[in-house]
């Protein structure tokens, strides 16, 4: 399982790097989609520590269930594979 998050994290930057290479439609499509990602992942996690603030629970322990949502770790997974994709992005263009 590590191996497959550590080459993830490599290849799928440079399979979108790629892909917009091919389609450059798809730069459209990566970036509505990191739009989608941010505003759920931002509001998941605002909702968690409304939760904990409004409960009192105010524990280390209470904030960490927020990475038992999928939808948390799905959208801050493509945020990073996103992010490193936009700083490949950045490097080709100021060569």
């Amino acid at each position: 399982m590590k191996f497959l998050l550590i080459f993830g994290s490599f290849f799928a930057p440079g399979l979108m790097f790629f892909a917009m290479k091919i389609k450059p439609k798809l730069r459209l499509v990566f970036n509505l989609c990191a739009i989608v990602s941010a505003l759920v992942f931002g509001n998941i996690s605002s909702l968690a520590i409304y939760e904990i603030i409004k409960d009192k629970t105010v524990f280390m322990t209470n904030i960490h269930g927020i990475f038992l949502n999928p939808l948390f770790l799905l959208t801050g997974a493509y945020l990073g594979i996103y992010f490193i994709n936009r700083m490949v992005l950045w490097v080709v263009d100021e060569r």
